[in-house]
């Protein structure tokens, strides 16, 4: 297969204007350099493609492709036999027959510009891990908004962001102008992960609260882009009555306060009533004129999604509430069990 591919006259004419092409790539590579190599291999893999279904030259194709382009150009390292397939895979994922039919040649063509603006690295492990374009879509557009490296990549597709952002049970739609209302959703999770905390069996909320608070960065990095940690056991002085918020952000991008109760059982409809009237309070007391509506957020333990949405259903302040997720924990008699300072330099001295 491979001594005929090098006489044959189509194979010659498409190396030689493949290797054209890919000196042009290098030319324009110091302006873009990302962007034209992704582009370049989505051509590749769009050609590899035609030329193992119309020509029929099946996989001795890729194998002495590999040597010509490696040959020519021997500094560029992504012409491997191993990378020739990762490229076809990766172009046939976006480029599926079924795809094909439902989606428009203009959705197509944006999938290939977004493609683009990510590292070849993150759009393999992108396609390696995802199920569906859609999937592909949310983590490709996550990764240019927020500049996430492989690895962070990597955790939020281990803890499927792209199903629990926007999931959470909220009235938004209902107390929120619709601009903000999609984004309000969308910032939201449902269910948390809390594993990067450490508590024993039969945690108490303020436990909870503390080991949130002591692990904001985590808590944060959890919570997702915009939040900013104002405070916790914030207070609120209603009347002569002093009320304290469990945990109080500002989302920059949505432009208002948010306010955070964590509850470690299941969520009750009375959770909502108490969350709202926060909402309003914070509203005349600490929000400032020019920011937008406080939105509440009930973090619980477990919650039945229709049992929430009623609840908040003909409450006028926007409020979400979601689950929270902490599968780490350690039996309650897990400290008394560790031998103190003491114990330990006494043994040593034996």
């Amino acid at each position: 297969m491979v001594d005929i591919l090098k006489s044959n006259k189509e194979y010659k004419i498409w190396l030689s204007d493949l290797k054209l092409r890919i000196r042009q790539s290098q030319l324009r590579a110091s302006i873009k350099v990302n962007s034209e190599l992704i582009d370049l291999y989505w051509s590749l893999g769009n050609e590899i493609v035609e030329k193992q279904e119309k020509a029929k030259w099946g996989e001795g194709l890729l194998i002495q492709l590999s040597k010509d382009l490696k040959k020519e150009f021997p500094a560029i390292k992504g012409f491997s036999v191993r990378n020739l397939r990762y490229v076809k895979q990766w172009y046939l994922f976006y480029n599926q027959n079924d795809t094909i039919r439902q989606q428009a040649v203009a959705e197509l063509e944006l999938v290939q510009q977004l493609v683009a603006q990510i590292p070849w690295g993150h759009n393999l492990r992108i396609i390696s891990k995802c199920k569906n374009i859609d999937e592909a879509l949310f983590y490709i557009n996550k990764t240019i908004e927020l500049g996430w490296s492989r690895d962070t990549l990597d955790t939020h597709i281990k803890l499927n962001e792209y199903k629990r952002i926007g999931s959470s049970a909220t009235n938004f739609s209902l107390t929120l102008p619709s601009v903000q209302s999609d984004l309000a959703q969308q910032t939201l999770k449902d269910p948390y992960n809390f594993d990067f905390l450490t508590l024993t069996e039969g945690y108490k909320e303020q436990e909870l609260e503390s080991a949130l608070a002591e692990n904001i960065t985590r808590f944060l990095l959890e919570l997702g882009a915009g939040f900013a940690y104002v405070g916790r056991q914030v207070p609120l002085l209603v009347g002569n009555k002093e009320f304290f918020i469990d945990l109080l952000f500002y989302h920059l991008k949505l432009r208002c306060y948010i306010v955070i109760e964590l509850k470690a059982v299941e969520f009750i409809p009375e959770f909502a009533g108490k969350l709202s009237f926060y909402l309003s309070a914070v509203n005349d007391l600490i929000a400032h004129p020019t920011d937008n509506p406080t939105i509440g957020l009930m973090i619980c333990k477990s919650k039945d999604h229709f049992i929430a949405e009623y609840a908040l259903k003909d409450i006028n302040q926007p409020i979400g509430v979601s689950e929270y997720e902490l599968t780490k924990l350690f039996p309650k008699d897990f400290k008394g069990s560790l031998p103190t300072v003491e114990e330990i330099e006494a043994e040593l001295e034996d």
